[in-house]
């Protein structure tokens, strides 16, 4: 089945631009997750002259101005995953070309899973908190106590 749509994938975003699919696919991994949850590539573009081409980024409005500060970046890593220097321009766009509807997507990313603390830190933190009498105030004094420790065990 992967066989049979690859064909047809690959057709779909190069009318759009992106001769390597890779930068769709991947492209929490090829930007980082910060910006990747800030913006979303929609289009390259190539220009008449030839030199270079221009990626078209989507981003909300609160966002906009942080995307624009990270352009430079952008365009080092996007080329890196090309392998060449494709990318000569990145262009902020703040609706799809589709149109306002169809433009408004969702920019959340999943969100990582964090461990549980270890056995020995939920129970240090339970000692530490067991003389407060308020039941909010100590499972509050514990979390923050399981959340100081594991950073320190982390470190």
């Amino acid at each position: 089945m992967s066989g049979f749509l690859d064909g047809q994938i690959r057709r779909a975003g190069e009318k759009r631009g992106f001769a390597v699919m890779r930068l769709l696919t991947h492209w929490n991994e090829i930007v980082g997750d910060d910006t990747a949850r800030m913006a979303h590539p929609v289009d390259v573009g190539y220009g008449r002259e030839g030199f270079g081409a221009t990626l078209t980024v989507l981003c909300t409005g609160s966002s906009a101005p942080l995307v624009q500060q990270m352009l430079p970046q952008i365009r080092e890593k996007v080329n890196a995953c090309y392998g060449y220097s494709a990318i000569s321009r990145v262009r902020v766009t703040q609706t799809a070309p589709v149109g306002f509807s169809e433009g408004q997507m969702s920019f959340d990313t999943a969100p990582k899973q964090k461990a549980p603390p270890a056995p020995h830190v939920i129970s240090a933190s339970k000692e530490l908190a067991s003389d407060v009498e308020s039941d909010g105030l100590r499972r509050a004094l514990e979390q923050l106590g399981q959340n100081v420790m594991a950073r320190k065990t982390n470190t």
